[in-house]
């Protein structure tokens, strides 16, 4: 199956950048220090995967602080260079800096990731998926000893036997699947609030390719056989440490019938552009908005955006 030529990967809010992660730069201690005293660094403090932000007309923008200003106590994360030359760094504290002035409040990646810069959401992305990994990694996996950070906040190294970490990522497929009629497959979970529907999605198992995994999980949740799958585009995913792959799939013939496994899913659907359309003019029907490469991928499929009527 190709992928839509209607697919823009960049516009995905998670997957921005506009910064130079420099790993080059990470096992230099030297330049590392260089680069913390220089007065063009700022710093991005971040506590529970929250950063201070200050709303303006445009979006949201991250409070960056010079190295001077940043907290003394907490894990100092490197985070890349900017076109000019600046130096990005994160500190993860175990609170965020007193109240600053102005309009600065803390808020997280699900709240504001959709509004901020390209540079901002890269950082922001980067620094929370760092702080989660550090924070549940303290001991070795292989000794059980305590580690320690290293590569300017990119690895940890055991104290005892110098084994060496690096932060994880777990790969998870997401996916809409469409059948003769060209309707989608939705589902939705019991935990959601009524009326929201989304796509289907679920982790990669060991020793899995990731089109074995979407035909897996789509068979698990719904009972629905696919047959062919393409990809679209990823986007990190740092609730925790996810890396969302997006495809797009067709239904086997004679796979369409559902039968949800009532664990994952508390109910599955077809639905056609024209059901859709009336469940969400009726309130009835609430479609996934905010970050979610969920809605990249059924804006793709219906031809249009969604109508923006929750957050995820």
């Amino acid at each position: 199956m190709s992928t839509p030529d209607t697919q823009r990967p960049a516009d995905l809010p998670l997957s921005r950048a506009g910064v130079d992660r420099a790993a080059q730069h990470r096992l230099d201690e030297p330049w590392l220090a260089a680069a913390w005293s220089h007065p063009n660094t700022r710093v991005l403090p971040i506590s529970g995967g929250e950063a201070f932000v200050v709303d303006t007309a445009n979006g949201s923008e991250l409070v960056l602080l010079p190295s001077f200003e940043a907290p003394e106590e907490g894990d100092r994360y490197f985070l890349g260079i900017d076109e000019d030359g600046t130096s990005y760094f994160a500190v993860a504290a175990e609170t965020l800096p007193g109240r600053l002035d102005g309009d600065a409040r803390p808020a997280g990646l699900r709240e504001v990731g959709g509004n901020l810069s390209d540079r901002d959401a890269g950082l922001l992305v980067h620094a929370v998926a760092l702080e989660h990994w550090h924070r549940l990694h303290s001991f070795c996996s292989r000794c059980g000893h305590p580690t320690e950070k290293a590569g300017a906040g990119h690895l940890r190294r055991c104290t005892s036997c110098a084994a060496e970490h690096y932060p994880r990522t777990d790969p998870a497929v997401i996916m809409l699947i469409t059948d003769e009629q060209d309707r989608c497959l939705l589902g939705r979970q019991a935990i959601w609030p009524e009326g929201r529907w989304s796509t289907l999605a679920g982790f990669v198992e060991p020793g899995e390719s990731l089109e074995q995994a979407v035909a897996r999980e789509v068979l698990e949740e719904a009972g629905v056989r696919v047959g062919e799958v393409g990809y679209v585009a990823s986007q990190p995913w740092p609730f925790p440490a996810s890396l969302m792959l997006g495809f797009v799939g067709r239904v086997a013939p004679g796979g369409a019938g559902i039968t949800v496994d009532g664990e994952e899913l508390a109910e599955a659907r077809w639905f056609s552009r024209e059901d859709l359309r009336a469940g969400w003019e009726s309130g009835e029907i609430v479609p996934p908005t905010g970050i979610s490469i969920a809605r990249h991928l059924m804006e793709l499929w219906y031809g249009d955006t969604l109508p923006s009527t929750a957050r995820w």
